[in-house]
């Protein structure tokens, strides 16, 4: 009989503030829990990784500029799903969030990172939107759908936000 697998895997997609939110908060605990955790972030996912104030060395294509300058940059940059209103719903939250000693996006990474979350920034998606490695975090990991989907066979839970 083969052993049960507590692992789960989450395909980030959205650059959306409450979804990043709501992606590291269940990594976080399905890693505190246990389990082995994948985080394969593709397509508006990368926003999230994104370094802040940092330009890129790549030399890059008109396409690939002009992406780079309409995609937030990094964690504190993304807006919120519903009721954005220009910036202003995204502050709301942060301030409430604040307010209700809740962890901000930025620390929910950090303790990702320390309960050894497998953070994966999708290699196609990347070339994509003309994002280099050099633009994203450091102590992540690259990879294309085989390697995510490697994971996700012997997940438990995988899920798309």
């Amino acid at each position: 009989m083969t052993e049960e697998q507590n692992n789960t895997t989450l395909v980030v997609f959205s650059g959306d503030l409450d979804k990043a939110i709501a992606s590291f908060i269940i990594a976080t605990g399905a890693a505190a829990m246990g389990g082995k955790v994948t985080m394969f972030f593709t397509f508006w996912g990368l926003n999230i990784l994104r370094k802040e104030n940092y330009t890129s060395s790549k030399k890059k294509d008109f396409m690939e500029k002009m992406f780079g300058k309409m995609m937030p940059k990094g964690p504190s940059k993304l807006g919120i799903s519903k009721m954005n209103m220009g910036g202003m719903g995204s502050k709301m939250m942060k301030k409430v969030m604040e307010k209700k000693n809740i962890s901000t996006l930025p620390e929910l990474m950090e303790m990702a990172k320390e309960l050894d979350v497998n953070i994966v920034a999708c290699t196609m998606s990347m070339d994509v939107l003309g994002i280099g490695k050099d633009e994203l975090i450091d102590g992540i990991d690259y990879g294309g759908v085989a390697a995510y989907l490697g994971d996700a066979y012997e997940a438990k839970v995988n899920l798309f936000i």
